[in-house]
């Protein structure tokens, strides 16, 4: 609770201030102009509108969708919320300082072009930018918030209130603000909260089933971030660290934070030269270059053997049948009994058994009844059946013998995993219609299976689908170190190496033409 209203605070604040800054240079601006500042008032304030529509237009959106479409909105929205933070956290730290400038050279290049309507327009389009990025990173502040999404939003609307006087402030010449030392301060701390939204984001992308791998827990933190537990309203509500970690969420935590914070807080006393830029960029690249190789080439792909297409069932009599399927094109082919009889099967959907989905293979073939008796008396039907009279006769009203035709049919299922059977099974059913005896008309009972029905055995069965979940684990969570790490590591190399191209670029520009003294830094004040 206190947490997530800390974090959406300075969320607001960050972004309110910056949009502030820039409606207060352009209103002082143009009051020194002696230019009416209502086209700017409104332009604000129809950028305000549009931000909040926004809003509220990707709550109402989410909450009207599915779960599962919840989660993949959600995971969207954080995304972008990351993106908007980190580009404001870098921006801000590299350009604060001489911000002020900036937008009074912009400001006077407006109003020579376009008058009061162009400063206007360019107040309305920065409070619109600034807005719409406040508006996804709370709504995707207040998603993962659960039961605290009015404190996400109360913090986020507490931030932009203090943003607001401090702009007025500037604005009225009363305060003097030292802009690069708040913005580096306040964003330490944004990178840890956009850290914990990346941590969020993952989360929310496994539940959509977007994200499969890396999901066993690294650690349980319960204890220490309980929901009554006040480090834990802080910790988990500012940063967005939750009590179970995965290891997915860990790496991204990491991959996210480490970088962000070393480009960050590197002094700029400490900023190597054109050259030696250049030079350790291509080593970063081909250091990740090297390092998503080896991890997708040298890693084992793992995961436990194969269950396999053989399995051994057993009959009612107790005698054991080696039951083999093989694939024959589109169908499988089922070799079962002590002669080796062969049975084509056909696909018959699927079946989920303890979270694993199989493939169901199936077909129905007539059979040898193994009865030809006629006619035939209740003590017969009775040993047929095990005992028990089929439903409707009786020596009362149908005492029998009774005339009768025999069938059977027999159902050989087989559920598999791609080519390794989970278990199989052959059920058959034996069929009398009976006339006479005391029946009005024909009757069809069911009499009994036939003693040549087997089945795989259900402990073993249980043990196949335990064997495919874990090599199912197995493959997912080495797919984590074979594929996607790798991936991440080659795409930032790419990265990294169009950064180099792009400085050895400006370098040689430097040289052909001589650059003027880069700007001072000094403190922001609007009078």
């Amino acid at each position: 609770m206190h947490g997530i209203f800390i974090g959406t605070f300075l969320i607001g604040l960050r972004e309110g201030l910056e949009a502030t800054l820039i409606v207060s240079v352009i209103g002082a601006f143009l009051t020194r102009n002696g230019k009416s500042v209502r086209p700017m008032v409104l332009g604000v304030a129809s950028a305000v509108a549009i931000s909040v529509a926004v809003g509220a237009g990707l709550d109402a959106l989410s909450a009207s969708l599915p779960q599962r479409q919840q989660e993949m909105l959600e995971t969207v929205i954080g995304a972008i919320a990351v993106v908007f933070v980190t580009t404001m956290i870098l921006w801000m730290n590299r350009n604060a300082f001489r911000m002020k400038g900036q937008l009074e050279h912009e400001a006077a290049q407006a109003i020579k072009s376009g008058g009061v309507t162009a400063l206007a327009l360019m107040a309305f389009l920065a409070v619109l930018k600034e807005g719409f990025e406040t508006a996804v990173f709370l709504l995707a502040a207040a998603q993962t918030a659960q039961g605290s999404r009015w404190y996400a939003l109360l913090g986020g609307v507490a931030g932009i209130a203090v943003a607001v006087a401090i702009g007025v402030a500037l604005y009225a010449g009363s305060l003097r603000l030292d802009l690069g030392r708040f913005f580096r301060v306040t964003g330490v701390f944004l990178v840890f909260v956009a850290a914990g939204l990346v941590m969020s984001s993952l989360r929310t992308a496994h539940e959509a089933g977007w994200i499969v791998v890396g999901q066993e827990r690294v650690a349980d933190l319960s204890t220490l971030l309980g929901t009554r537990s006040l480090v834990g309203a802080v910790v988990t509500g500012m940063f967005g660290i939750p009590p179970d970690p995965r290891l997915i969420e860990v790496l991204g935590w990491l991959l996210y934070a480490v970088p962000v914070l070393f480009v960050f807080l590197w002094p700029a006393r400490w900023a190597p030269s054109p050259l030696v830029r250049r030079r350790l960029q291509w080593g970063v690249a081909t250091g990740l270059a090297i390092v998503a190789a080896a991890m997708a080439l040298l890693i084992p792909a793992g995961g436990t053997p194969a269950a396999g297409t053989t399995r051994t069932a057993r009959t009612a009599g107790g005698d054991d049948v080696t039951v083999t399927v093989r694939a024959d094109g589109a169908a499988r082919v089922l070799t079962a009994d002590r002669q080796g009889q062969q049975i084509s099967l056909d696909a018959a959907g699927g079946q989920t058994v303890d979270g694993i989905r199989l493939d169901v293979w199936q077909t129905r073939v007539p059979a040898d009844p193994g009865v030809t008796t006629t006619p035939i008396d209740l003590a017969q039907l009775r040993n047929l059946t095990g005992g028990r009279l089929p439903v409707g006769l009786g020596t009362a009203r149908t005492p029998g013998p009774f005339d009768a035709r025999w069938s059977a049919s027999t159902v050989y299922t087989v559920l598999a995993r791609g080519d390794d059977v989970v278990s199989a099974q052959r059920t058959s059913s034996r069929i009398a219609t009976l006339s006479g005896g005391g029946l009005t008309g024909s009757k069809t009972v069911s009499v009994g299976a036939l003693a040549q029905d087997w089945a795989t055995s259900p402990a073993d069965d249980q043990a196949r689908i335990a064997a495919i979940a874990q090599s199912t684990q197995d493959r997912s969570e080495r797919t984590l170190w074979t594929r996607w790490l790798p991936t991440v590591f080659a795409a930032t190399a790419v990265l990294v190496g169009l950064a180099a191209i792009r400085t050895t670029r400006r370098t040689n520009e430097r040289e052909r033409r001589q650059h003027g003294e880069s700007p001072t830094r000094d403190e922001i004040s609007v009078a």
